[in-house]
């Protein structure tokens, strides 16, 4: 299991203080206000960096972090992944999975003991909402919808997606 999420992305900066604008993947930016600190990967590099404060703007969410003082400095941010161990990522509602979870699930049909028909890849929105990514046995990858009606049950300590049909998979 994944022990960091992305928590949100940083986009441009905001205002003349070094604020950057947050895209929040979940939404949700109620945690940030227990975070003192977070890590930002840029590419590959990671660095930790102290929130000096966090607030609203006209749709969006921003970060101040320590030591960007100006929009040039902040700039250097955008990109930039914010990472946050698990007890500090945004709290779930029941039903509610964090997509780096389902990554990886063993896909079945109908039964648990069912044949696995592939493995869950990805999580992504779609037009009408979430989309489930499948990679199938064969070798496609198929996107069927994140709803009840299409699944059965999801068991991630079990490693596991039960569909209720497997007809969406065509």
């Amino acid at each position: 299991m994944t022990d960091r999420f992305i928590t949100g992305i940083i986009g441009q900066p905001f205002g003349i203080k070094g604020y950057v604008k947050v895209r929040l993947p979940s939404g949700d930016s109620s945690h940030f206000e227990q975070l003192k600190q977070v890590t930002v990967r840029l590419g590959t590099q990671e660095k930790s960096l102290i929130i000096e404060a966090t607030g609203q703007a006209p749709s969006s969410f921003i970060i101040k972090f320590k030591g960007y003082d100006s929009p040039e400095a902040a700039k250097a941010l955008q990109g930039g992944e914010i990472l946050v161990h698990r007890v500090n990522a945004a709290p779930l509602a029941e039903n509610e999975y964090y997509i780096e979870d389902l990554r990886g699930l063993a896909v079945h049909l109908h039964v648990v003991s069912g044949p696995v028909v592939g493995t869950v890849t990805d999580v992504v929105e779609g037009g009408g909402g979430q989309l489930m990514e499948i990679a199938t046995t064969q070798g496609e990858h198929r996107f069927i919808p994140f709803r009840n009606e299409f699944i059965e049950r999801i068991d991630i300590a079990g490693g596991t997606v039960v569909l209720k049909e497997g007809w969406i998979l065509e």
